[in-house]
């Protein structure tokens, strides 16, 4: 009984912390190679399902997150020291929105999936991304628009109204994915 306590102990420590090296997806990858929470075998699944290459993924996660499982937006503070409400509900992983999480597990059938997992996490990442290239035409290997629609919704990505911070962080997201893919070339992932 203690051992098996003892092994639920270290399974669980070594999820709870977001991975250290996060610019390098071969480091990520060997970080988090544990037998019950692979996330190269999950993010390898992502795209298999979604046709959504896994830098992509990868990199849209990077600059959501950076790899953190609790992920929130910061809270408004009134008079310096009462907390207040956040700017949205967004969490985890991908920083999914209530009601598109919601539309997510309806759409798929996942209903047990949290945004603090990264498997579903990804998935959920690699399913918007792919609803972005049935509903706005966008390639599922375009990085740098399927940030914009990722982040402005598929409305506001039809809009096209994208502030220069927006496009900065789609740049942001683009190049990371370009690194993230020529690293796993050279790794062999």
């Amino acid at each position: 009984m203690r051992i098996a306590f003892f092994i639920a102990l270290l399974t669980l420590a070594g999820c709870a912390s977001a991975p250290s090296r996060i610019s390098n997806a071969c480091a990520i990858f060997e970080q988090r190679d544990g037998f019950f929470n692979n996330w190269e075998r999950q993010a390898r699944a992502a795209e298999r399902e979604y046709g959504v290459p896994v830098p992509i993924l990868m990199a849209t996660i990077y600059v959501e997150s950076s790899f953190r499982s609790n992920a929130r937006p910061p809270r408004k503070w009134f008079l310096g020291f009462i907390p207040g409400k956040r700017a949205s509900s967004a969490y985890g992983y991908a920083q999914a929105l209530d009601g598109t999480w919601e539309t997510y597990q309806r759409a798929t059938g996942r209903w047990g999936a949290r945004r603090n997992d990264f498997g579903d996490a990804i998935r959920f990442v690699g399913w918007y991304h792919n609803q972005t290239s049935a509903r706005n035409g966008v390639a599922r290997n375009d990085a740098y628009n399927l940030y914009l629609a990722y982040y402005a919704g598929h409305a506001g990505y039809d809009r096209g109204n994208f502030s220069g911070s927006l496009r900065q962080t789609a740049q942001k997201s683009a190049g990371m994915a370009a690194r993230y893919a020529a690293q796993l070339k050279g790794c062999g992932y």
